[in-house]
């Protein structure tokens, strides 16, 4: 049962993705309605293994809504490309209609420290200026720590991580309403924990920007500009 399921998701991706190598936000959005929907969207996020992408697949909208959803995040994700820091990475997820913001620990806090540094308060203040202009989504703030020290203490100190970031937010003005964070710890890693560079990558905090009630209903009805 288990190989027949995962042979159902390829499948669908092989649906969605069969000859298109680059698509925009537009298409990707597009492309759920007709590849297989939130189900298959479901299963890929399992395969993928991570907490923010996983967190949000499957609650794709799909057909023309989404697609509108999708051209709102491709205008964002210009947006915030050309305010934050090159080393902040800014991807388009569930099927282009939520944006993955990823923060290198080492931009936003000494080691061991939740303590924000003062440059990174730039890159989170050009950030919050980005939601505040972009009103009708919601965010998921998730910090990450690699392998090492013990396992609880990473726990902690990735939440604390989180936490300040959704708090400095909250200074620049984003309503807590919108937000919520977690930390994984040394869960969910993005590269190996066996070299420093990998270890380097997992130190990191994902901000997963997602379509709120009301810009679901506005791109549902045709109105979302």
């Amino acid at each position: 049962m288990r190989h027949f399921k995962l042979l159902s998701v390829l499948l669908c991706m092989a649906v969605i993705f069969s000859g298109c190598k680059t698509w925009n936000n537009t298409a990707k959005g597009t492309a759920i309605g007709v590849g297989g929907g939130a189900a298959a969207g479901a299963g890929i996020g399992a395969l993928a293994g991570n907490t923010a992408l996983g967190a949000v697949i499957g609650a794709a909208v799909g057909g023309t809504a989404g697609a509108l959803i999708g051209k709102k995040m491709d205008k964002q994700k210009k947006e915030l490309e050309a305010t934050l820091p090159p080393e902040t990475t800014v991807e388009t997820i569930n099927q282009g209609e939520a944006l993955k913001v990823t923060f290198d620990s080492g931009i936003l806090f000494a080691t061991n420290s939740s303590t924000l540094s003062d440059a990174s308060k730039s890159a989170l203040r050009n950030f919050a200026n980005s939601l505040k202009v972009n009103p009708d989504t919601d965010i998921r703030i998730i910090g990450f720590t690699d392998n090492t020290g013990k396992v609880d203490y990473n726990q902690t100190l990735s939440e604390k991580r989180a936490k300040s970031v959704f708090d400095y937010l909250m200074q620049q003005g984003i309503s807590s309403d919108r937000m919520v964070y977690e930390g994984k710890g040394v869960h969910d890693p993005v590269a190996s924990n066996d070299t420093p560079e990998g270890r380097a990558l997992n130190r990191r905090v994902e901000i997963v920007i997602l379509a709120n009630q009301k810009m679901i209903q506005e791109a549902q009805q045709g109105t979302l500009k």
